[in-house]
């Protein structure tokens, strides 16, 4: 296949915007491919920020501290993708998204390992009682005792959650000598010698640490509370290295305080600081055996490369090929470059007889249709088409006028 030219709006004048200190792996890729408008700032920005900011953008990367609403979407005109440079995608309204024909990519498995180390470093700290000895080391008192200082071999880690990131946990865990039980909501298959709970209660009730690898939703709010802290084996280590909603920290300190939960390691909050330096408050503050972390969970230099490198792929593959895979709002296409024809993008709102009323206005002006792809969720629908090369540009005007069209792209 002859090499063909790369997406027919020049390069120079696609606006790129980099927010939160993203990898200059990041940066370096888009500039390595030829695009020359390339920003980066290093924090957050506010709604009324970003709706100074992102009026001329075309592709904007974010990670979990920015917030992007429906009227930053609305200021937004000339966005085609967003590429949350972390796991989640919650800092984005999706459906607000979705109605533009936005693409929103992530890296749902990019820092998996480093959360996954983190966990198992953590757990050792927390059932040796290394906290306590180290502020005492600290102030001068020497404190060389071994009573409630445990090893990890032989006991049971629960992981709730058997995801990218618990089932990763679940390989070191056993790794180490632990014995594994998980519950998810859906079926898994296990990992090594891994055992499935019948339900969260058993598991709990098992459980020498208690480690959460769920997604934040209204079913996981608190899914660690008064009632559920009960069930837990008494001295048992809980850590939640997951979303912050899911533990309520005001009920693990009274479990703290009572000495049903033996520690704590807390990598997340519901509520979080913009940026580093502004004061922090958590109920669980000041407590024996719990460490605290300010979400750097997967905050590796490798998982950041790594991060950097598969949503910059993405957001490449998109702006240069229209492919959508592994996007949250647009339906996922994956194609090739074709010979000898233009490649244009049509997403539409899902309703009946689109794809008719596009095929209709292309065969009424003798436009020939090299190749066609659809794709449709709920919402939208996503097309691609290739079409005759000297007629390109008459089609993409013709796609325009389609009822229900969300936005025309000429890619190349």
């Amino acid at each position: 296949m002859s090499k063909q030219a790369v997406t027919s709006y020049p390069k120079d004048k696609i606006k790129i915007l980099f927010l939160e200190n993203i990898s200059d792996k990041a940066v370096q890729f888009f500039k390595q491919q030829g695009y020359t408008h390339v920003r980066k700032l290093s924090g957050a920005l506010s709604e009324e920020e970003l709706i100074k900011e992102v009026k001329d953008v075309h592709l904007l990367g974010i990670r979990s501290k920015t917030t992007i609403t429906a009227k930053v979407l609305e200021a937004a005109t000339k966005l085609q993708a967003i590429g949350c440079f972390c796991i989640g995608v919650n800092q984005v309204d999706l459906k607000a998204a979705t109605r533009r024909g936005v693409v929103v990519f992530n890296a749902p498995y990019s820092n998996t390992r480093s959360v996954a180390e983190l966990v198992m470093g953590i757990s050792v700290m927390l059932i040796r009682r290394i906290t306590d000895k180290n502020i005492a080391a600290h102030q001068g008192i020497w404190m060389k005792d071994a009573k409630g200082s445990y090893e990890l071999r032989g006991k049971t880690l629960g992981i709730i959650g058997y995801g990218n990131i618990g089932s990763q946990v679940s390989v070191l865990a056993e790794a180490l000598g632990m014995k594994v039980v998980f519950y998810d909501t859906e079926t898994k298959l296990p990992l090594g010698n891994a055992i499935a709970a019948r339900n969260m209660k058993e598991l709990l009730q098992q459980a020498d640490i208690i480690s959460l690898h769920v997604p934040e939703t209204a079913q996981t709010k608190n899914l660690i509370n008064k009632n559920t802290l009960r069930h837990c084996k008494k001295g048992a280590l809980l850590l939640n290295y997951a979303r912050g909603e899911v533990v309520d920290l005001k009920a693990l300190r009274d479990a703290l305080q009572e000495g049903t939960i033996g520690g704590a390691g807390i990598d997340v909050f519901p509520w979080e600081p913009e940026k580093n330096g502004d004061r922090f408050e958590t109920p669980v503050q000041g407590l024996l055996n719990v460490i605290l972390t300010p979400h750097i969970g997967g905050s590796t230099e490798e998982a950041q490369q790594n991060i950097g490198e598969d949503v910059s792929a993405k957001l490449f593959q998109y702006l240069e090929r229209g492919i959508t895979n592994g996007s949250h709002t647009v339906p996922a296409i994956g194609l090739p470059p074709v010979d000898g024809a233009h490649r244009i993008l049509h997403v539409h709102k899902n309703v009946p007889g689109v794809l008719s009323a596009i095929n209709t206005a292309l065969s009424k002006n003798n436009i020939n249709i090299v190749g066609q792809y659809l794709k449709t969720n709920e919402e939208i629908g996503y097309v691609v088409l290739d079409v005759d090369k000297k007629l390109s540009k008459k089609a993409a005007e013709l796609l325009k006028e389609v009822k229900e069209t969300i936005k025309v792209r000429m890619l190349y």
